[in-house]
């Protein structure tokens, strides 16, 4: 990543984000200063004043592309970095914000600005991937501090990162979590919502609400076709998988079916 004796840049992006998922990297406390004399922060606004001109070996992105100056600032980010890690769930599925792609946009801006026409944005919030090439996505609403400690470090040692691809399903079972749904009909996206949360929400006999977005292969019918056995209709059905990462392809097509269903007539 940088000539011998030379720390590697780490620059830090932020996009349309509420900056949680930079705080997630101050979070890390006791290993920060062990990251940070391992690399040389070149941007991390967060963090420190400093500025550093690239290239970078590693550049983190968090938030969305809602502007066309972000695309254009993520293209040069992306020319100017060696690797490009994404972080979050508005980096890797367009985040909250992306609310607005499954509206029209125009109705949106009325709603909120007395005078919209001064507003320059897109039509929709995508995430970094879908104007450059990203060569990891870190997901969660914000990431586990732990998870992102073991991408950077993996990066840094030239190996591929050790995330799990298990679902929020196998964390209950390690924290000795009884089963929500199982035992009290409580709706859960547990199923098919990738882990690393911790199983937060079903510790307290609570849904989980997908906040680390979708597992890899997850079976979105059955679990649709589970919930509406718990008697949830469509409509709520719909909202549970449009929330935070309502717009990473498998939730968006698994909200689209029941859609296409509820228009056949189906209840």
């Amino acid at each position: 990543m940088s000539a011998r004796g030379d720390k590697p840049k780490l620059a830090v992006w932020k996009f349309t984000s509420c900056d949680g998922c930079q705080l997630q990297i101050l979070n890390l406390e006791d290993e920060l200063l062990a990251l940070a004399d391992a690399v040389e922060i070149a941007h991390f606004t967060e963090a420190t004043r400093a500025e550093l001109d690239g290239p970078y070996a590693i550049s983190i992105v968090e938030g969305s592309i809602s502007t066309p100056a972000e695309v254009e600032r993520i293209r040069e980010i992306r020319a100017g970095s060696e690797l490009l890690i994404a972080i979050g769930a508005c980096a890797s599925a367009g985040g909250i914000q992306a609310l607005r792609n499954f509206a029209r946009l125009d109705e949106l801006l009325t709603i909120v600005y007395a005078t919209p026409e001064y507003v320059s944005t897109l039509e929709t919030s995508q995430p970094a991937a879908a104007y450059v090439d990203v060569d990891f996505e870190l997901q969660g609403c914000p990431p586990d501090p732990a998870q992102l400690l073991e991408v950077l470090g993996a990066y840094l040692e030239r190996r591929k990162p050790r995330i799990s691809a298990r679902s929020v399903c196998m964390e209950c079972k390690e924290r000795g979590n009884v089963c929500v749904m199982v035992a009290a009909g409580t709706p859960c996206l547990g199923p098919i919502t990738h882990a690393g949360c911790g199983a937060i929400c079903p510790a307290y006999d609570r849904g989980c609400y997908g906040c680390f977005g979708p597992k890899e292969t997850p079976n979105t019918a059955s679990l649709s076709a589970w919930w509406q056995q718990l008697g949830v209709g469509d409509a709520d059905l719909i909202a549970a998988y449009r929330q935070i990462n309502g717009f990473a392809p498998e939730f968006a097509s698994a909200a689209a079916a029941v859609e296409v269903r509820g228009a056949g007539g189906s209840e």
